[in-house]
């Protein structure tokens, strides 16, 4: 008669040493999977296609400019005029501080952001009557222009950094308390019938079950919370330009434009470009690697 073992083990062989074995075996994919990649697929796969498209974009641009299909410096610079610009803020030591005034700000408007955005979105997501109440009403802030925010600001608050942190924290709330409800929404009921059984009601439940399962989809919010916040931020920056504010990247943008410096315009959009891919890379890519990793839906990376 055939055997029906389906253990794998080898004859005279307990099933305590198959199951040991096939542990040991998962072990070893674990580790695998969790090693690091060579610094050849690196730089091949992660470090070289940004530099090149890098690269491609400077020779169209340096292109145009000596075969004159765009003559006109007031329209477009060289990539020299705008390196010109660089290193002369670089040498007056005020190019830091460009960068420093703006992501000081943005990202303190942001942790405001985060810490009203988070109970509201919980408390929207929870609750049927406040979502009834005012679901709308953030699905219709979301969409409407940050912009639209700073007159009133101004009016209300002035010309100070009050003003600039309600007008990130006007954009970037719905965004983030949208997206921790989408986030909620997509929660197996299964995952809060499990703690209710347990007892995880109430706080404990959002803390123990509630947030983690709606991970990925309030990690969504923030990212998007975050772009409306620095959106937000330029926005203000250059509508409401005050020496009394300082000058960051919005303020620096709005001076090339009233200096009619198309050098001084294209280091201030370069500079918000940089900050923005530079946020993603550091804080919003970890975190979404860490947060599939831990759900077994990124094996390698």
């Amino acid at each position: 008669m055939a055997s029906t073992d389906t253990t794998g083990t080898a004859p005279g062989a307990s099933v305590e040493d198959g199951l040991g074995g096939l542990e040991a075996g998962l072990d070893a994919l674990e580790v695998q999977a969790a090693s690091r990649p060579p610094f050849r697929q690196t730089l091949f796969h992660k470090i070289l296609p940004p530099v090149v498209a890098v690269a491609v974009v400077l020779a169209v641009w340096q292109a145009l400019i000596s075969l004159r299909i765009v003559d006109d410096p007031t329209k477009l610079p060289s990539p020299a005029d705008v390196g010109g610009e660089f290193r002369d803020a670089w040498l007056k030591g005020e190019l830091l501080g460009y960068i420093w005034t703006s992501v000081s700000r943005g990202l303190l408007g942001f942790l405001f952001a985060l810490a009203l955005g988070t109970p509201l979105g919980l408390l929207v997501a929870r609750v049927k009557a406040v979502r009834a109440a005012i679901g709308p009403v953030l699905s219709g802030l979301q969409s409407l222009p940050s912009v639209a925010w700073v007159p009133p600001a101004v009016i209300w608050l002035g010309l100070n950094n009050s003003m600039m942190y309600a007008v990130i924290l006007l954009g970037a709330v719905p965004s983030i308390a949208n997206g921790l409800v989408s986030g909620i929404d997509q929660v197996p009921p299964l995952f809060l019938r499990a703690g209710r059984t347990m007892g995880a009601t109430g706080l404990r439940g959002a803390w123990h079950i509630v947030m983690p399962a709606a991970l990925p989809g309030y990690l969504a919010g923030l990212k998007q919370g975050w772009a409306f916040s620095w959106r937000s931020l330029m926005a203000a920056e250059i509508i409401a330009s005050s020496p009394d504010l300082g000058i960051g990247l919005g303020a620096l943008l709005e001076n090339g434009r009233n200096a009619s410096s198309m050098s001084m315009v294209f280091e201030a959009i370069l500079l918000i470009l940089f900050v923005g891919i530079a946020i993603d890379l550091l804080i919003f890519s970890p975190l979404e690697r860490w947060v599939l990793r831990s759900r077994g839906l990124l094996v390698k990376g």
